[in-house]
């Protein structure tokens, strides 16, 4: 046997030694990890999406290319999930997911339904393939301002913790199935971009786009009582006056025109799951973090400080709120911080965001891709990554 499952994970995650490892990367920081930039790391493909065609075709080429990835992926989530379920999971998910995938608003409902066929695989797994990123990543997203005023964006993507650790290679089973998944996906409407997103192939909403000379976005996951999972089944059961954070922000990126306008939107449309949503401008002071409730929201803009964050030329938001400390077994906040301060605000930009991001436990076992946005500049590029040992899990 090389890996273990969902219950051993959790136990390895919750050791002496791995609690131990996160402990000493972010409390004992000294200096930011060295890095080369720009990095050799392998550049995430690309995929142009044409808004023009009907809504279940447009993923076609796609998932043409990335179907065997995709039914891999679905095979480790169910090799993980069903051994708590007596194999039943799975049935069930195929037998009322699709159900479910029928009260998504178009074009996502007909996308989906597009997505399973090529793929050959049932609606109701793709839906469930769909909403694990709603309500199960952990992330970093960094926004700097350099001294002329130029607004840079980043983020570590997280995903995978606890769903099955290969005890050979030191990694996490659905993490390095996601790595071939990872595209630039170009949306475009008469040829032209509308914007720009970063998704796990058979995914259709976004965790992190840009719109070309107008503003970035990232999403983090925020655990609370109250969370995704309580949403959801207010769906199922038909209260379905909520956004999947996911669509609301593919949403605000196709039809949104500017930085002020995508903070009301994304502060005031009531959300399926609480999240954090960081989104960046592409002038001097353009920068928020929104910690959403499901209704409610927190602004913190760029250039106040903040708990632990004095330097107000930068922000850096993980999956915990920005006035509380994190918790002592997950703390990449202040090892990003420390090493923003340690660089400068003279360096400030993509090379120092990179830095930060790369700095252990920022980078760990479950960090998938790290995105660099420039929407001034319309540049935006995304980096595969993994995390040679020592490490942290998480």
């Amino acid at each position: 046997m090389t890996s273990f499952t969902l219950l051993t994970g959790l136990f390895l995650c919750l050791s002496p030694f791995s609690l131990g490892l996160n402990e000493h990367y972010s409390q004992r920081f000294k200096h930011c990890e060295p890095t080369t930039y720009p990095p050799s790391h392998l550049v995430a493909e690309k995929y142009v999406l044409n808004l023009d065609l009907p809504p279940a075709e447009r993923w076609t080429g796609l998932i043409e290319r990335k179907k065997e990835h995709v039914v891999n992926l679905i095979q480790i989530l169910k090799d993980n999930l069903d051994v708590f379920f007596n194999g039943r999971l799975f049935k069930f998910i195929d037998k009322y997911f699709p159900y479910l995938a029928k009260t998504l608003p178009e074009p996502y409902r007909d996308e989906l339904a597009g997505i399973a066929k090529v793929a050959n695989t049932s609606v109701g797994e793709i839906t469930l393939y769909n909403l694990f990123y709603e309500i199960f990543t952990f992330c970093t997203s960094i926004i700097v301002e350099g001294e002329n005023g130029h607004i840079y964006h980043g983020r570590n993507l997280d995903f995978g913790i606890l769903m099955g650790w290969d005890i050979q290679n030191h990694t996490w089973l659905v993490t390095e199935a996601l790595h071939p998944l990872v595209v630039e996906v170009d949306f475009q409407r008469g040829g032209n971009t509308v914007f720009k997103s970063v998704n796990f192939a058979g995914y259709i909403g976004v965790l992190t786009g840009m719109k070309p000379d107008a503003f970035s976005i990232s999403l983090d996951e925020r655990f609370q009582l109250n969370g995704g999972y309580i949403g959801i089944l207010e769906w199922i059961f038909g209260k379905r006056d909520q956004k999947w954070a996911g669509f609301l922000l593919r949403e605000i990126m196709e039809k949104v025109p500017n930085f002020e306008t995508a903070v009301e939107k994304a502060s005031n449309a009531p959300l399926l799951a609480p999240v954090y949503l960081i989104i960046s401008g592409t002038k001097p002071g353009e920068g928020m973090v929104i910690t959403r409730d499901r209704k409610k929201y927190d602004l913190w803009r760029l250039g106040q400080p903040s708990f632990q964050q004095i330097s107000t030329w930068f922000l850096v938001e993980t999956n915990y709120d920005h006035w509380k400390s994190p918790p002592f077994f997950d703390n990449r906040r202040t090892p990003a911080i420390l090493c923003l301060n340690e660089q400068g605000q003279k360096r400030a930009g993509w090379e120092g965001i990179y830095r930060a991001l790369s700095t252990k436990p920022v980078l760990n076992k479950v960090t998938t891709y790290t995105t660099l946005m420039d929407a001034r500049n319309n540049s935006m590029v995304t980096y595969l990554r993994d995390c040679p040992d020592p490490c942290a899990p998480w």
